[in-house]
This record gives C-alpha cells, sequence and structure tokens, in this order.
C-alpha cells in the first residue's frame, strides 16, 4: 500500500504530465472537449458568485468525470485525474437572475443533458490554477492540484439531448423543489444529477427559483431527500435483530449498525488521525424529530442518513442506525461527501451479522475500526440511552 507522501507524490506527477500533454490548447484561451456534463457554482461573494462549465480536452464518452455513482472502486489517484482533467470557465452572476442571459440558459440546458454534451469555451486569459476555486470545490490545495480555471469570454454548446425527466420538473413551475427533488429521485434519477439541476436553479415555484452553490446544494439534496424517506418508512415494520454491516474504500472504514426501535433515530460518529497521529472524534444524532442543528461534521451526516434511510425504504422496514466512519492517513484528498453516501451504500449491500444484543453489536462494529470501542462509545449519545437496553425484548 503506498504512502500518503506517494499518494501525493504521484497526484503532483499525474498534474505535471496534464499540463505539459494540454499546454499548446491552454495557451490558445481556448478548450474545446465533450462536458461529462459538469457544472460549477461558486459561493464566495454570495450572492454574486462564480459560474461556469467544466470541459476537459477530450470528445466523446466522458461521463465518469463527474458522476460520482460511478467511482466506487476507484482509487484516489484515478478519481483525481478525473477531476484534473476538468477545466473550469466561470462568469460572475447574481443567484437570482436566472433567466438573465444566454449563458445561463445554455448552463440550463448542460445541466439538462442526458449525456455528455459538445463545448467550446473561450477564457480572457490562460486558464491556470486558481487556489481559491480549488478550495470552493472542497479540494486541499496543498495537497492536490486541481484542473486549470480562467474567466470565461465565450461558450458555445451542441449535441444536447435533454433528460426527459428532468425536462418535466423544470417546466413544472407549480411544483415546490422538494417535491420535484422526490419526484426525481423515485424516477430513478442519481443524485448527483438532482444535485446539479437543484443548484442551477430548475426546480421549485418558479418565483423562487435561484441559482445554488455546489456545496450547498450537495448537502440540501441529501438533508431533503433523506428527511422525505425517513417520514415514508415510519409506518414500517421494525427490523428484528441488531445488524451490522461493514465496508473500506479510499481509506475510509465504515461500520453501520442497524437498531430495532420502534422510532427513527441515527447517529454517525466520526474519527480522524490529527497531523501527531492523535485520534480525533466528532458526532451528531437525531430521533424522529429531525436534527434541531447545523451538524458538526457537515454533509457528512446528510449522506450516510440518505444512504440508510434508502436500505431501510427499499427493505420496507424501519430502524435506528449508527454509522461509525473511521478516516486514515491515506485519505490525502479530500474527495467530497459523495464517497461517503457510496461507501455506506455499499456497506448495507453486504449481507449483515445479526445479533440479539445491543453491546454485542456494538462490539463487532467497533472491531473494524482501529479506534478503541471505549473511545466511540464515549462520543455515542446512542448508547448512552440504550445501553441499559442490551437484549431484543429491552427494546419491544
Amino acid at each position: 500500500m503506498s504512502s500518503p507522501a506517494e499518494i501525493k507524490k504521484k497526484l503532483e506527477e499525474n498534474w505535471i504530465q496534464f499540463i505539459k500533454s494540454n499546454s499548446a490548447k491552454l495557451s490558445l484561451g481556448t478548450i474545446d472537449g465533450s462536458s461529462p456534463p459538469s457544472i460549477f457554482v461558486g459561493r464566495y461573494g454570495y450572492p454574486k458568485v462564480r459560474i461556469g462549465p467544466m470541459i476537459p480536452p477530450l470528445h466523446g464518452d466522458t461521463t465518469i468525470l463527474d458522476r460520482t455513482e460511478l467511482w466506487t472502486g476507484k482509487s484516489i489517484e484515478e478519481i483525481a485525474n478525473y477531476r484534473l482533467s476538468l477545466v473550469l470557465g466561470t462568469m460572475s452572476v447574481n443567484v437570482n437572475d436566472i433567466s438573465s442571459s444566454r449563458y445561463l440558459e445554455n448552463m440550463q440546458e448542460l445541466a439538462m443533458s442526458e449525456s455528455p454534451a459538445d463545448a467550446e469555451a473561450t477564457f480572457e486569459k490562460r486558464p491556470i490554477a486558481v487556489a481559491h476555486m480549488q478550495k470552493e470545490l472542497g479540494l486541499d490545495h496543498e495537497a492536490t492540484p486541481f484542473g486549470p480555471a480562467a474567466p470565461l469570454r465565450g461558450f458555445k454548446l451542441s449535441s444536447l439531448s435533454a433528460d426527459k425527466r428532468i425536462e418535466t420538473a423544470y417546466y413544472d413551475t407549480d411544483l415546490r423543489a422538494a417535491e420535484a427533488m422526490m419526484e426525481l429521485y423515485s424516477r430513478s434519477v442519481e443524485i448527483s444529477i438532482i444535485q446539479r439541476v437543484l443548484s442551477m436553479g430548475m426546480l421549485g415555484l418558479k418565483k423562487k427559483r435561484k441559482l445554488v452553490p455546489t456545496r450547498w446544494s450537495i448537502s440540501a439534496t441529501d438533508d431533503i431527500i433523506s428527511s422525505m424517506l425517513v417520514k415514508e418508512i415510519g409506518m414500517n415494520p421494525t427490523i428484528d435483530l441488531f445488524e451490522v454491516t461493514r465496508y473500506s474504500h479510499l481509506a475510509n472504514y465504515y461500520s453501520i449498525i442497524l437498531i430495532p426501535n420502534d422510532r427513527w433515530i441515527f447517529e454517525m460518529i466520526e474519527s480522524w488521525f490529527t497531523g501527531r497521529g492523535q485520534v480525533a472524534t466528532g458526532a451528531d444524532n437525531e430521533d424522529e424529530k429531525g436534527l434541531n442543528h447545523n451538524p458538526t461534521i457537515a454533509g457528512a451526516y446528510f449522506a450516510a442518513r440518505l444512504a440508510v434511510a434508502e436500505h431501510l425504504a427499499r427493505r420496507h422496514k424501519k430502524a435506528g442506525a449508527i454509522v461509525l466512519r473511521e478516516i486514515h492517513p491515506n485519505y490525502v484528498v479530500p474527495l467530497g461527501v459523495w464517497q461517503i453516501r457510496e461507501g455506506v451504500r455499499e456497506a448495507l449491500k453486504n449481507s449483515p451479522q445479526k445479533f440479539e444484543r445491543f453491546d454485542h453489536a456494538i462490539s463487532y462494529a467497533c472491531s473494524y475500526m482501529s479506534v478503541s470501542k471505549n473511545e466511540i462509545v464515549q462520543k455515542s449519545r446512542l448508547w448512552k440511552s440504550f445501553k441499559g437496553q442490551t437484549k431484543i425484548s429491552d427494546f419491544a
């Protein structure tokens, strides 16, 4: 297994290679290629933000460059390379002016496309790596390079094919955004796509539509859809035993405990290693009333909650849940909360180990982690609430 330093070095080498192989194209101030499709909406300067397309310097099926659901099983290096290959062009717009220009109409058409679209961007200056844009995209500028960016002078699109499911939601200006998102989800539109169209101000009541910064749209989508799923599973029968499933990818380790409880309860506990090798931990939890504060572990919480809620909805069951996540030092690039959603989804696809006792389930879940059970349960409010109810009969 490569060390963190080796992974970082390889990423830097890939970055240099990308710049060298595309220097001629970038120096011309124009790039053409097939956008996956991919669009970025910034948050700095809100409500006046930067918005623009991401285009790789190649044509063909580039879907994987921006479709997070396709990244399970890929390495950190592979995923970083996907992002590295996307060149970002931006213009500054007000989030409330969603129908003020042909440029924004183009962005919405791109967001609606069901397949990669041929695009050509002309820049005001040669695209370069811009630190504050890297931070906006959730990447660590010190650890990982990221595709070049520059202000746009012009932008053209062709070969567009609209996703009819998104088109229907877009033209329904009497449908509230949350209802539109749930309708798209029920029609098997992937979460990453719903996030994109929400970000582009394409859902909801006509008078309330506006651009949503990419980072915010990701958490909003996970939060809104998972909240609606939690309400739906409330009338389902309860699972019979404690269930534990586990999974790891991208130096992230997950253990999920499903609890046979009549009411929805949810907790996520994250552990990571500091630069000094010490363990830090964060946790949030909720009952059936929902979360009453912004989660201390940010969007990771909503991403995990969505994965658990949809798993229970698919099984027509209800349960409480504890999600344990441990982040190892080899996770050198913060790739985004999609990997939490997909990591928990993958864990829940596995056959569970079943237990009659809560303490046995907790012990088994913690055995997958390098952090001790004692350290984990000290952070768990659900453990403190239910540790006296150790048998299945205690939860009846």
